[in-house]
């Protein structure tokens, strides 16, 4: 059984994301903070404007996590936090909290996860708007 390599996220893909996301955000007229994550977890980029509002910079790595996490945009997770839900009493469980509200979004390359990007700081629709460009941006 023969393994193809995956190219990680680069430095470089990091910052076109960064720029995707705040760019998409300036056109909307909303102040974002944007985190970028490799696959291990690990701070590629972060951009707070110092407009933002201070909490939008640990929103935005928060949500970046948990789409890193559970290999997910939040959007799509949001249902399953909520009493009864699979994730119900998850947020609480690991030593970093997750944060189950849209603007996390996954990065994969050829079909494997190599990071994920989140953004902070506008409506939770919004931020993920703002995420999903910056991911179309680097496809």
């Amino acid at each position: 059984m023969s393994t193809t390599a995956v190219a990680p996220l680069t430095t470089e893909d990091a910052e076109l994301l960064v720029a995707t996301a705040r760019r998409a955000a300036e056109e909307a007229g909303v102040t974002v903070s944007v985190t970028v994550l490799d696959a291990g977890g690990h701070l590629l980029a972060f951009r707070r404007d110092d407009r933002a509002v201070l909490i939008s910079g640990e929103t935005s790595t928060r949500k970046a996590y948990t789409a890193l996490q559970l290999n997910a945009p939040t959007a799509d997770l949001v249902d399953a936090v909520q009493p009864g839900g699979l994730f119900h009493t998850l947020p609480t469980a690991l030593d970093r909290p997750l944060l189950f509200i849209a603007g996390g979004v996954p990065v994969h390359r050829d079909g494997r996860l190599i990071g994920a990007v989140g953004v902070g700081g506008g409506a939770p629709e919004q931020d993920h708007g703002f995420a999903t460009a910056a991911v179309q941006a680097l496809a």
